[in-house]
């Protein structure tokens, strides 16, 4: 028997380091690390020990005779990573590890006096960020966040129907009452401190802060009322605190996503599966709500491309196919769309459509009973249309244009990186532009994350990003250019509660996760989100929460 890894692997290759044989791939010190889809299993060389599965945060590795489903299919996708590959280098030994925990060449000497950090953003980039600074340095981590709760984009970016993804929040989750750490939730830098105050009450600090903006389509009508960004779908459905329950209206029969990655898929898959499925995840209650209200049966994705260049992942495509009463069609208006199909290497996005149905579909008509997703590929918007509310959208077609009946245009399209006030900021990237993390020009100034490379690779991607960041602070700090803090510790905690009284820490957050928790149970769901800041600081601020039980 061998394991395999499945579809919500996070690549942060904590797997990688476990493994006695060096049987998956790729590893971090690849190549390939981080431009592939997951990390694999080669089942040739796996001995059954199965210290990946413990280790993996996520819940992505399972012995291939357990899987049972969608999830079969994993085995054959693992196999075949291998199948053109030369086998690696045999292990040096019983203790072999292609890679480990990240190892600071430069690392602090044990007698060198504590430094202070501050970490800007408690998503994944910051928390494993300050994973490394705590596990492998006696420096003391300042946690900031603009929200009065901790998660990033582990909370308000992962679908509500993806809990096992969510669990590296657990892994994370661990650091926020480490003895060593400060919280300051509820804080933003630009608006509540400056960026210069931060950096005068600590040695150095991380900026983790995200793509929290998306890209726009440029095309008309892209202002009107129901023309959205799916970044803001996915925050509503997520019950992110800035964005209101009534602003997303389901009364439409048909919705347009423009796009094809992962976040489109996400958007899709929320928006025509069973809402009774959804009542056991943790998504927000308005968006149940207008869920179970919804007259939406089906989402059409536009693809600039044909399917063989999709942006999704081979594993939320192959999850998409079996989905529970939805049906998946391939809009089959260009000729061009059948033979890639039909040519496609096996394990490739466009063989995965090899057995869906595919039609030229009549847009004149309103979409049939049923729930359904619909492929269309070679075709981009041009235009929203309509007065006072969007009604259909333009699209090419072979050269022409034709429109499609919609009453909600989402555009899933990309993220994009904030200016952070105070740091310098590439406008055509949408970065801080750097030198391995080093802010360009200012000394003791970091960044991680989709701030520091832009919106690409998932979770897992940032852990071998924030060891390149942490690795430098640490380099600049042996090499004594960091700036002392101008103020003792405890003056950034005046500081930060002297601009605002609704500063969240640690006892404040583990409160919020003590009600939440127990509003789930008194639902039958794993938690209820606090939807707005006023609840989120009021939670904080209460200890009547008792976990029933």
């Amino acid at each position: 028997m061998t394991y395999a890894i499945t579809q919500t692997c996070c690549s942060d290759a904590t797997c990688v380091a476990v493994c006695p044989v060096n049987c998956i791939h790729p590893t971090p010190q690849e190549r390939e690390f981080g431009s592939t889809e997951m990390l694999y299993v080669d089942p040739q060389t796996c001995i059954d020990c199965g210290a990946c599965a413990d280790a993996c945060p996520v819940d992505a590795i399972f012995p291939v005779d357990s899987l049972f489903g969608a999830q079969k299919e994993y085995a054959a996708i693992n196999a075949a990573y291998y199948a053109d590959r030369q086998p690696g280098p045999a292990p040096a030994g019983p203790n072999f590890h292609a890679w480990g925990e990240p190892v600071f060449e430069r690392s602090l000497p044990a007698d060198f006096a504590p430094i202070r950090v501050a970490v800007v953003g408690t998503g994944p980039a910051g928390m494993y960020a300050a994973e490394d600074l705590l596990l492998h340095t006696n420096a003391e981590v300042t946690l900031v966040d603009r929200l009065p709760v901790a998660g990033g984009l582990v909370r308000y970016g992962v679908a509500p129907d993806h809990p096992a993804t969510k669990k590296v929040g657990e892994t994370f989750a661990r650091f926020h009452s480490h003895p060593r750490v400060r919280m300051h939730l509820g804080v933003e830098v630009g608006k509540d401190i400056t960026a210069q105050e931060l950096a005068a009450h600590h040695d150095a600090v991380i900026y983790a802060v995200g793509a929290s903006a998306d890209r726009r389509l440029g095309i008309p009508g892209e202002e009107l009322p129901g023309s959205a960004s799916a970044t803001s779908f996915v925050a509503w459905y997520n019950a992110h605190p800035e964005v209101a329950p009534g602003s997303v209206s389901l009364d439409a029969e048909r919705v347009v996503v423009v796009g094809n990655g992962n976040v489109a898929l996400d958007v899709a898959r929320i928006l025509v599966s069973d809402p009774e499925t959804l009542a056991a995840t943790d998504i927000a209650d308005h968006a149940l709500a207008a869920l179970r209200g919804s007259r939406v049966r089906e989402v059409v994705l536009l693809g600039r491309r044909g399917p063989e260049d999709a942006a999704c992942t081979v594993s939320e495509l192959l999850a998409l196919g079996h989905l529970p009463g939805v049906g998946l069609v391939v809009d089959d208006h260009d000729p061009r769309t059948g033979p890639a199909i039909d040519g496609a290497a096996p394990g490739t996005k466009a063989a995965l459509l090899q057995g869906v149905e595919r039609r030229a579909v009549d847009w004149s008509q309103p979409p049939a009973p049923g729930r359904r997703i619909v492929f269309r590929f070679h075709s981009a918007p041009v235009a929203a249309v309509g007065e006072d509310a969007v009604t259909a959208v333009r699209v090419t077609d072979r050269g022409s244009e034709r429109e499609i009946p919609a009453g909600l245009l989402l555009r899933a399209i990309g993220y994009r990186g904030v200016a952070v006030p105070g740091l310098p900021f590439d406008e055509a990237s949408g970065t801080v532009p750097h030198e391995g993390g080093r802010v360009s020009g200012m000394t003791g100034t970091y960044v991680v994350g989709w701030i520091k490379r832009g919106p690409s690779g998932g979770i897992g991607a940032n852990r071998t990003c924030a060891a390149e960041t942490v690795g430098t602070l640490l380099a600049d700090a042996t090499a004594g250019v960091l700036a002392s803090p101008a103020h003792p510790s405890s003056a950034f905690r005046r500081l930060a509660r002297s601009r605002g009284r609704n500063v969240v820490d640690a006892r404040g957050l583990a409160a919020i996760e003590r009600a939440e928790v127990a509003r789930g149970r008194e639902h039958g769901r794993p938690r209820v989100k606090l939807g707005t800041v006023p609840a989120l600081v009021a939670a904080s601020k209460s200890r009547r929460w008792k976990i029933p039980g």
